[in-house]
């Protein structure tokens, strides 16, 4: 693990010197659905006693900690392929561990502020939430995930333009169907599990049911803790090939 703070440091100091932009950006697309979708149609949709804006808040947490994380994938190609710091990663005395692990904490620490934004967003709104350890577990975990599967990602494209494909046709369909939106058990037996292989939903279910005060299910937390770990190894191995 050498030369894992330091792999980790640089991520932070370049989202220091972007910090402000970072924020802005991942104000807009939340206070759009919040505004939109909330708001707007918050009193015309209910899940019990709960208004439809209760029901999106979580999902927005787990949307946000997946794009956030996933984001990290976009510096690590630009270092890669513009600025050729992978090559000096390759000739410093630096693990793959190290660069995996720093790469991969750098897109959790983005993706949990991301959250913190969210949830900032939503005071105004009045929606109280639960923020208990299992809330924080879950996101933790979903950032984990999606801050490793990013790490692989970066590493198996070619290019800089595959990087958008890659959040075209995996990241973009897992946000609206992962029941960030619409609750999967209104939808088809054969489309629920179908969903419920993406990682999102457990952890939308996850959070959703932690934040208000539900029993929570430990079977999205291991999938998820199993999905993470797996991706992790995943973007261990792409590393290990790409300096090869």
């Amino acid at each position: 693990m050498h030369g894992f703070v330091a792999i980790y440091l640089r991520e932070m100091l370049i989202l220091k010197c972007r910090l402000k932009r970072q924020l802005a950006g991942m104000a807009v697309s939340p206070l759009l659905y919040l505004v939109t979708f909330g708001y707007a149609m918050g009193d015309l949709i209910r899940f019990g006693e709960q208004s439809y804006l209760h029901f999106l808040l979580p999902g927005l947490v787990a949307m946000a900690s997946m794009t956030q994380a996933f984001a990290i994938a976009t510096d690590i190609n630009v270092a890669r392929f513009y600025w050729n710091i992978f090559e000096e990663f390759q000739a410093a005395p630096i693990g793959n561990l190290a660069y995996v692990a720093g790469e991969t904490l750098a897109g959790m620490t983005r993706a949990l502020l991301g959250v913190g934004v969210i949830l900032l967003l939503a005071l105004p709104f009045g929606v109280v939430l639960h923020y208990g350890p299992l809330f924080w577990l879950a996101v933790l975990l979903d950032c984990f995930v999606f801050a490793s599967l990013a790490v692989a990602m970066a590493m198996l494209v070619k290019s800089h333009a595959d990087q958008s494909l890659l959040t075209s046709f995996i990241i973009t369909p897992m946000a609206f169907l992962g029941g960030t939106f619409f609750p999967v058990d209104k939808l088809p037996a054969w489309v629920q599990a179908a969903l419920h292989c993406l990682p999102l939903t457990h952890a939308s279910n996850a959070i959703r049911a932690s934040s208000l005060g539900r029993p929570v299910a430990g079977i999205d937390y291991l999938v998820l803790l199993l999905v993470g770990l797996a991706f992790f190894w995943l973007a261990l191995h792409s590393v290990n090939r790409a300096r090869d």
